[in-house]
């Protein structure tokens, strides 16, 4: 058990009064698979994420990650937490434009307190893994959207996290290059043994992941997948330039 949401409850201030988020929410992730979080705009996807990560607090409930209880942690001791333990891939890539792909995941060692020269090897490691060893030296406007999505991918994995979330990755994708992403993001999930949950609004990604968790007015339910597709990039190329 990689990450689990405890009876989870999250609202905010209306008015008067305080709107609920989520509602007793519950939800186990395991090392190495790949929960897909669904439902309809205001639904309560993106605060479970927030939650999931650490970013905003709960009112009520636990989140465990890796082990670790998070209640009660300290601003300080959340932030070493997300940055040791927790990957966070956006539903923009947002890589900054003066660095090269293989900087935009040595900034992470850096953010981490450890030479970004030595992290060189770990950040073309990665690269590698995600086919774009090749590119390590081009600059986001150099890149295609779906590159640089996967270097969006390869940053989140940079410090090793045991749990990966991912806000809809392939929503500024077209279908084949938004299909090449999740299989990417499948492929690393099982070679690293993470707990993935993927925030995404097309349901033809579902085939592609262990469990789905539907939210409905901040209330969640859950299926487990009977069988998975077959990968269509297996194993990761080592150079995509087109996607």
């Amino acid at each position: 058990m990689t990450l689990h949401l405890d009876h989870v409850t999250l609202t905010y201030p209306d008015g008067d009064g305080r709107l609920t988020a989520l509602d007793d929410v519950s939800l186990t992730v395991p090392a190495g698979t790949i929960t897909a979080v669904v439902g309809p705009s205001g639904s309560g996807k993106s605060s479970l994420l927030a939650v999931a990560a650490t970013l905003i607090a709960h009112d009520s409930g636990r989140v465990v990650v890796d082990g670790t209880d998070t209640t009660g942690l300290t601003r300080a001791e959340l932030t070493a937490l997300r940055r040791t333990r927790i990957g966070i891939v956006f539903q923009q890539a947002n890589l900054l434009p003066s660095l090269t792909a293989a900087e935009q995941l040595q900034v992470m060692a850096h953010l981490d307190g450890r030479s970004p020269r030595a992290a060189l090897p770990r950040a073309l490691e990665l690269l590698d893994a995600v086919g774009l060893r090749d590119q390590a030296h081009r600059r986001p406007h150099q890149l295609s959207g779906g590159q640089r999505q996967r270097v969006n991918i390869a940053r989140a994995l940079m410090n090793d996290p045991k749990v990966l979330l991912i806000d809809e990755p392939t929503s500024a994708l077209d279908h084949e290059r938004g299909a090449a992403v999740l299989d990417l993001i499948t492929t690393l999930t099982h070679q690293r043994a993470t707990a993935t949950v993927l925030v995404t609004h097309d349901r033809t990604h579902l085939t592609a992941v262990d469990e789905t968790a539907e939210v409905h007015d901040g209330r969640l339910t859950t299926s487990s997948q009977p069988a998975r597709r077959p990968p269509l990039v297996s194993p990761v190329p080592r150079s995509t330039p087109a996607v």
